[in-house]
């Protein structure tokens, strides 16, 4: 059939991939279409493994046009020095709250990875962590669905920190929305407040039942990553 790509043929897929980069580029540069310099980062960075044009595209992409995704990968490559550029985490963090704050597909990631940044101090202009701020961008990504953010809220409140006291109902609540979201030990922490009675009433039901849920979970992700490790 016409407009089909034959995948086994060799000569047939590489053609196909020089015209993915050519209408990628013209995309980019001709069009000055935000979405087609971010599918020609993808296409630098996945087919032709050139990080380097890759990174200058995303920086382009996210400085000019203010572009979501492109930010949020710029971020990541600032977080391991990729495609040449420096390892930068006050650079990633600039990144990460541009994307975070743009919305868009990676919006969420974004704003856990500020929490993270900010809870680690390194990105920070006086290189302290900063609980209060990684609180604010946790519960953002918390709110969006993203499950490990809700957990850090659960731990923060658990342990404590400077101008961040305890709070065992705050923990509680996180940690619950943490095993909603599926994370094991978001449950497996929830579970031990209520076996404790640890600042909450104690209940031993809830305690068996939050357990369960988390043996279940951490079993399901092994099932995953055998299929995964099968499938490669």
């Amino acid at each position: 059939m016409a407009g089909l790509i034959n995948f086994e043929d060799e000569e047939e897929v590489k053609g196909y991939l020089e015209n993915l980069g050519v209408e990628y580029h013209y995309q980019c540069h001709k069009e000055k279409d935000p979405d087609g310099c971010y599918r020609l980062a993808d296409y630098l960075e996945g087919i032709k493994k050139d990080f380097g044009g890759a990174a200058k595209v995303l920086k382009d992409n996210c400085e000019k046009n203010q572009h979501s995704e492109s930010c949020y990968k710029l971020g990541a490559y600032y977080t391991t020095g990729k495609g040449g550029l420096p390892l930068d985490l006050k650079a990633a963090y600039n990144c990460f709250l541009k994307s975070c704050e743009q919305g868009g597909k990676k919006s969420i990631q974004a704003c856990h990875n500020v929490g993270l940044l900010a809870h680690d101090g390194r990105a920070n202009v006086d290189d302290q962590p900063d609980a209060v701020l990684a609180r604010d961008y946790y519960i953002k990504a918390c709110d969006g669905g993203f499950a490990p953010s809700c957990f850090n809220l659960s731990t923060i409140y658990l342990q404590g920190e400077p101008k961040m006291p305890k709070d065992m109902n705050l923990a509680l609540k996180y940690s619950l929305k943490a095993c909603d979201l599926g994370h094991v030990w978001g449950c497996a922490n929830a579970s031990r407040m209520y076996k404790l009675g640890d600042g909450i009433d104690k209940n031993d039901a809830k305690a068996e039942s939050l357990k369960n849920r988390a043996k279940d979970l951490h079993k399901e992700q092994q099932e995953v990553s055998k299929t995964l490790s099968f499938g490669q």
